[in-house]
């Protein structure tokens, strides 16, 4: 990834230093968004970020996690942890 589309100096892990990486960014994006119907999620998740919805969400859940997200947006962040607890305990 360049430069310009990480939106500053690489650090390791190709993070823009003291922050999250342009991918992170646009997942946390998508997941405030609202969809209109099945399927829709999905096909933006491959135009726009050219992965597979399974890696997404494998993206999604350690971002959930990490504090860096939290202080980025902590509605979402704490909105999509609460869902993941209520699947959890569901099983």
């Amino acid at each position: 990834m360049s430069r310009e589309k990480d939106g500053g100096t690489d650090a390791p892990e190709g993070r823009p230093q003291g922050g999250l990486s342009a991918r992170d960014l646009a997942v946390l994006a998508l997941e405030r968004q609202s969809w209109p119907g099945p399927g829709a999620k999905e096909r933006a998740v491959r135009e726009r970020l050219g992965i597979t919805p399974t890696r997404y969400y494998q993206l999604l859940n350690v971002l959930l996690d990490d504090p860096r997200a939290l202080a980025h947006d902590p509605v979402t962040v704490n909105r999509l942890r609460r869902l993941r607890e209520e699947r959890r305990e569901r099983r």
